[in-house]
Formats: structure tokens, C-alpha cells, sequence
């Protein structure tokens, strides 16, 4: 079909033209170019040149063109709005260009298309362009077969053929949220009440910080504290909505405080046996059969890795375990649906304890075989397998599996340095965190397919202890310990790539 065009170009009048194909040695449909074609009366245009780029509202001013043929071109970009007020625009086609992608919603508005055509174009059909399939899906616009040039995993394969379930775009970071103005060496976090608290242990100031969380600033801020000297740990543990926290120190004893929530303070109730435990490394409490524990793990050459016990008044000695081995760490865990230790040890392998139920007491099972000099075992799940997580200051670090016998490798990690190497999980996310006194805390993700870790980021921390997670108003938090800088606290965000 024929068509007259009247432009006028730098006060130079074009004659009309009865043509096919309107024809400008031009590289970019600019803001004004097309507007200057006001005049145009015809309901289709057609251009067949050197464009490059199609600028925003390129076609201002054509509200009842129907048919837009931009051939043959070497158009690259397309501004997201390139296309706006073709409300009545039926046909678009962008065939044998040089697009690679689309921007989002560029045909918004365009409510009349029935037809886009977009052969001859190298598509690559990742998260960039997840809305076009999603679009496809959800227009009455039919597009003809075209394929997708990249990347590899879509590669040849027909975008018509694509489901929005077929882009893999979500993806998530730690990123930097609030930064404390002290040093840490172990962090916990728990529930009391209808609220979430964390703690800190600060062993320079000697003090149990607890803080919470301000619903009205978006931060964490001083709760309370407990004053002691050279603290490690600060363990809470809440027994029939009783909130106690084991307060581990180096020098002067470690002790057991309760919360009076009516004078709305911690109070010390009880003393910790100094003949058993005198240099305390770590702290762990779990509930066997509906009785409370908690377990101290002591690293000193005369004392002993001690049970204790909840009684109903106060927590007693129950069983003492591997004396005179210098445990650095203990961990509670099941396996094959059996109460376990694993106490972590600098003069041997970490030895794995199973709990007797009718003599109500841990015995030894086995060690965990060419893994001397561990710092710490931690344990995560997947899928139901059991893994743990074995720290090396000087060595490689490692992921062992549970074959149902023993633990055996699965993967390493260069460690120099590392004193935590922490997993954490939120909702489907499973990452592992490797600290280092000499380098950056390398965030590792579990990748499915191959059932190893990732390296997903690098966070910057100064001597890193401890990990742990916090979930706030559907908000999860990380909280590192720094044992010669700022703790810091970082938010796990989720990214969608396709917007």
C-alpha cells in the first residue's frame, strides 16, 4: 500500500512522496524526528536504514498509526518508552536488527498489538528478557518462531517454547546493614516473650550486651547488660518461659543469671563448679526428651567438658565428658534421629558422643578420622542428608557428609586463619560462612546440582568469631562478631535480575 509523507526538516520542505518505504539517512529516531511527521496521515510507516537506536517517544504524535515497519536496521537499543502513545499500533515489526535484549514493559500501552515480529534479531534469553516470555503468555500479540542466541542454557531453543518458571533470577546478597561500636567474640539469638533479642559477648569490656530491635528506627539498640570479666560466651536459654543466660568467663568463674522480668533485670542465681570448668571455649543447650542441658566445652589442660542439667530450681553437674583434652567446641546434634556430640579438641580428632537413653547419658561412638587440629564442627541439613562443617585455623577447612556410618569428605576450603566457619540457612538458602583473621569472610552457597558450596560474596570483617542469624518483621538479619573491629550486622536481601 502507498502513502504520502510531508516532513519538515530544518525549514527545508520535502516534496510529497508516493513511496512504499519512508527512507532517512539518519542513526537514531531522536525525541523530535518523528514528531516533525505529524503530518502524516497514512496508518502505516515503514523505514529501511542505519538505525541504531530508537529514542524515548520517538513516535509522539502518530496515535493512529497501525502498522510500524522498522526493518533491516542495525538498531541495538531501544529506550523503554521508545513506543509510547501507539495506542492503536496492530503490527510492529523489529525484525533483522541487532537487538540482543528488550527493555521491560516497552510495549505498555499498547493494548490493540496483535502482531510483533522479531526474527532476524541475536536474543539472549536471560533474566533481561524473562518479561517478554512472561508477556507472550499473557497478550492476545501472537510473535513468530524465533530462537534464543544465548546464554548456553537456552541457547537454539525457541523463545515461544520458554516458560517463566525457565529463568532462574533470583538471587541474594548479604549487604551491610548497622555497624556496633565494640568488639565481640560470641553472639546468640533468641526468643523471650513476643520478642527477639540478640547478645553479644564483649571479653574487653567484659560485658553481656543485649540488644533489641527498635520497630520505629529500623535498629538494633541496647537493651541490657551483664556485667562480668574477660566474657566468651553469653548462652540464653529460656525453660518454661524463664529466660537464663550461662555467662562463660576466663578469669573469676562463670556463672548462671536469670531474668526478673518484674524488676526487669538479670539476677545471678547460681555459681559454675571452677574445678571442672576453668577455661571455657563454648556453649551449647538442647532438650532431650523434654529435659533441659546445657553443655560447656573447657580448653584448659586440668578441667573437664561438663553436662549440666536443668533440675526444676537450678542446673547441676550431670556428666563430664573428655578430660584433660582441651575441647575448643561442642555441638549438639541428631543423627539417624539420636541425641549427639561432637566435641572439637586441639590435641585430637573431634570425637562424636551418642546419648544412652536408658543410662541417660552420653557415650563415646567414634571419631572422625584425618581431621586433626579442628576448631569447631557445625551442622546443617539438605534435602534430609546431614553435613557438618569442620573449622582449621592452619590447614584446609572441610564439608563432611553422613553416610550413615561415618562422616566422610565432601568438600575443602583453604583456611588459613579461620576460626568459624559458620553454615545458616534462610527459607531455601543454604550458605556456609568461612571467617579469617588474615583475609575477607568468604560467603559460600549451596549449589544443587553439583551438592557443594559456591562462592557467593565477600564480606569485610576484622577477626570474625561468630555467626548467627535473626528473623524481625519478616526481615532476616546476620550478626558477625569482630574480635578486633566493629561487630556488624547485615541484611539478607533477595534480588530479582528480571526487574
Amino acid at each position: 500500500m502507498f502513502f504520502e509523507t510531508c516532513l519538515r526538516r530544518r525549514g527545508e520542505d520535502f516534496r510529497l512522496q508516493r513511496k512504499r518505504h519512508l527512507h532517512k539517512t539518519i542513526h537514531q529516531f531522536p525525541h523530535s524526528s518523528l514528531q516533525l511527521a505529524k503530518c502524516l496521515q497514512n496508518k502505516r510507516l515503514f523505514t529501511a536504514n542505519t538505525l541504531d537506536l530508537i529514542d524515548e517517544d520517538s513516535f509522539m504524535g502518530l496515535p493512529h498509526l497501525e502498522y510500524l515497519f522498522i526493518e533491516n536496521n542495525q538498531i541495538a537499543s531501544i529506550s523503554p518508552h521508545a513506543f509510547r502513545g501507539l495506542k492503536a499500533l496492530i503490527h510492529l515489526s523489529l525484525a533483522y536488527n541487532n537487538l540482543e535484549t528488550l527493555p521491560r514493559d516497552v510495549f505498555k500501552g499498547m493494548d490493540a498489538l496483535t502482531k510483533v515480529d522479531l526474527r532476524g534479531n541475536n536474543l539472549i534469553c536471560d533474566c533481561k528478557l524473562k518479561w517478554l516470555v512472561e508477556w507472550m503468555h499473557h497478550t492476545n500479540a501472537t510473535l513468530d518462531q524465533i530462537y534464543c542466541s544465548g546464554p548456553p542454557v537456552h541457547q537454539g531453543k525457541k523463545i515461544n517454547d520458554l516458560l517463566p518458571h525457565s529463568f532462574d533470577c533470583i538471587i541474594a546478597e548479604f549487604a551491610s546493614y548497622q555497624s556496633l561500636k565494640f568488639e565481640s567474640i560470641s553472639v546468640g539469638a533468641f526468643a523471650f516473650g513476643e520478642d527477639q533479642f540478640v547478645v553479644f559477648a564483649q571479653p574487653f569490656a567484659g560485658t553481656c550486651s543485649f540488644l533489641e530491635w527498635d520497630h520505629v528506627e529500623m535498629t538494633f539498640r541496647t537493651y541490657d547488660t551483664i556485667e562480668s570479666t574477660s566474657t566468651v560466651v553469653c548462652k540464653p536459654m529460656v525453660i518454661d518461659d524463664h529466660l537464663f543466660v550461662i555467662v562463660a568467663q576466663l578469669f573469676g568463674g562463670s556463672h548462671i543469671y536469670k531474668r526478673d522480668t518484674s524488676a526487669n533485670r538479670f539476677i545471678k542465681i547460681q555459681d559454675i563448679d571452677i574445678l571442672k570448668i576453668r577455661k571455657p571455649n563454648d556453649i551449647e543447650t538442647f532438650v532431650i526428651d523434654g529435659e533441659s542441658f546445657f553443655v560447656i566445652a573447657d580448653s584448659s589442660k586440668a578441667g573437664s567438658t561438663t553436662v549440666y542439667k536443668w533440675n526444676g530450681n537450678g542446673f547441676y553437674s550431670h556428666q563430664s565428658l573428655h578430660p584433660w583434652f582441651r575441647d575448643t567446641d561442642v555441638e549438639y546434634l541428631e543423627i539417624s534421629g539420636k541425641p549427639h556430640l561432637i566435641l572439637s579438641s586441639s590435641s585430637q580428632r573431634p570425637v562424636v558422643y551418642q546419648w544412652n537413653r536408658s543410662k541417660k547419658q552420653f557415650e563415646r561412638r567414634t571419631d572422625i578420622p584425618d581431621m586433626e587440629d579442628v576448631f569447631s564442627v557445625k551442622h546443617f541439613q539438605v534435602k534430609g542428608e546431614l553435613f557438618i562443617c569442620l573449622t582449621r585455623f592452619i590447614g584446609d577447612s572441610k564439608v563432611m557428609r553422613w553416610d550413615g556410618a561415618m562422616f566422610k569428605e565432601v568438600q575443602t576450603f583453604p583456611s588459613r586463619g579461620s576460626m568459624v566457619f559458620q553454615p545458616v540457612s534462610v527459607g531455601n538458602w543454604q550458605y556456609s560462612i568461612l571467617g579469617s583473621d588474615y583475609s575477607l569472610t568468604q560467603v559460600y552457597q549451596w549449589d544443587a546440582e553439583t551438592s557443594q558450596f559456591v562462592p557467593s560474596q565477600e564480606l569485610n570483617i576484622q577477626a570474625p568469631r561468630a555467626f548467627s542469624l535473626v528473623s524481625i518483621d519478616s526481615r532476616v538479619f546476620l550478626l558477625a562478631s569482630s574480635f578486633k573491629g566493629k561487630t556488624q550486622i547485615y541484611e539478607h536481601l533477595m534480588i530479582d535480575l528480571s526487574n
